[in-house]
């Protein structure tokens, strides 16, 4: 069984094929750097981004696994949430070759993607507790199941994604921003500026990072011309309280966990955040202090990209699931409604 995934939710243009083998065949993916000179993504300048590139994308996608389209046993795109524009651009051009090719159509959730990930590269059984932490997202689920989601806890303002971004963008590091925030903190003192660690010691798993960001917005103000070292310092700061508010949350997510299933033995973070070393460093040696095996995806799929649409794809297709042409694209999309 091979599964062709189109990612365009955001300002990753993406394809990829994927087996039932747990392999992956070919992908192509293209960042698209228009959004450099803005220092954040502009939704419009994304879809057309998109609709510029996404037929030569797929077709890289192809020749990469030396494939066509007669091998393919289903056609995926992910369909929400995301900026809507470039969501409607996948949906549409994955549609479009279901219903030429005579092959299903499978609507994906792209936090699905995700949130299923780690199963391709790992042997990670239902149920597992999942932080999922992205640009746009931040939660705490137990997936129980392809399409079964039980969410523990959110964000209640900013994702943690976006708080790294906005604080490299006051910082002006660069875009992109938290990959930068993630390199200048690795040169900084995280003791140098005292940072709030928001929701610390609450009886919930939900977050908060919009205090975090007005901290250093602050700081930064009462610094005035900030050194080089200052923002390496502000930078790794900022990621220990974010750390630090993590690991705080995930410490009660953990013991709900527990209750729950007693006998799972699975915590596994995904989404683009996962690929902060500190991040993965903290939550593995939490696992482990807790009789619990951490997984996560690659670094490389971490971020946006084409096959973790084309596996969950895959998971959907092989229970079954498949969607019909009047499947509309979603700027919102809750797991735990699936």
């Amino acid at each position: 069984m091979i599964v062709l995934g189109i990612e365009s939710s955001c300002d990753e243009t993406a394809a990829a094929l994927v087996n039932d083998k747990r392999e992956i065949l070919g992908q192509a993916l293209l960042s698209q750097e228009e959004h450099h000179a803005f220092g954040g993504v502009i939704p419009e300048v994304a879809a057309r981004a998109h609709l510029e590139h996404i037929d030569e994308i797929i077709q890289s996608a192809l020749q990469d696994a030396g494939l066509g389209f007669d091998d393919i046993d289903a056609i995926a795109a992910a369909s929400g949430p995301g900026l809507i524009g470039g969501v409607v651009v996948g949906v549409m051009a994955a549609k479009a070759l279901s219903l030429a090719l005579n092959k299903p159509f499978i609507a994906v959730n792209h936090l699905e993607g995700h949130a299923l990930t780690v199963r391709l590269s790992s042997d990670v059984q239902f149920p597992y507790l999942l932080l999922l932490t992205s640009g746009g997202h931040c939660q705490v689920l137990i997936v129980k199941g392809v399409g079964q989601y039980e969410r523990l806890g959110g964000t209640i303002d900013d994702s943690a994604g976006e708080a790294f971004d906005k604080v490299a963008k006051m910082l002006d590091i660069g875009y992109p921003g938290g990959p930068n925030l993630e390199k200048r903190a690795a040169l900084g003192d995280p003791k140098k500026y005292d940072f709030p660690v928001p929701m610390k010691g609450r009886k919930d798993c939900d977050f908060s990072f919009s205090g975090l960001k007005t901290a250093v917005r602050v700081a930064i103000e009462k610094k005035g011309n900030l050194s080089e070292q200052d923002k390496n310092d502000m930078c790794a700061a900022f990621q220990y309280s974010v750390v630090s508010e993590m690991q705080d949350r995930l410490k009660h997510a953990i013991s709900v966990f527990k209750e729950k299933y007693p006998d799972a033995k699975d915590m596994v973070v995904a989404g683009g955040v996962a690929a902060n070393k500190s991040v993965r460093k903290m939550i593995e040696d939490l696992a482990q202090k807790n009789g619990l095996i951490f997984s996560a995806p690659p670094i490389g799929l971490c971020t946006d990209n084409g096959v973790m649409i084309a596996w969950a794809g895959l998971e959907r297709f092989r229970l079954g699931h498949k969607d019909n042409f009047d499947f509309r694209a979603r700027p919102r999309w809750p797991l735990d409604t699936l």
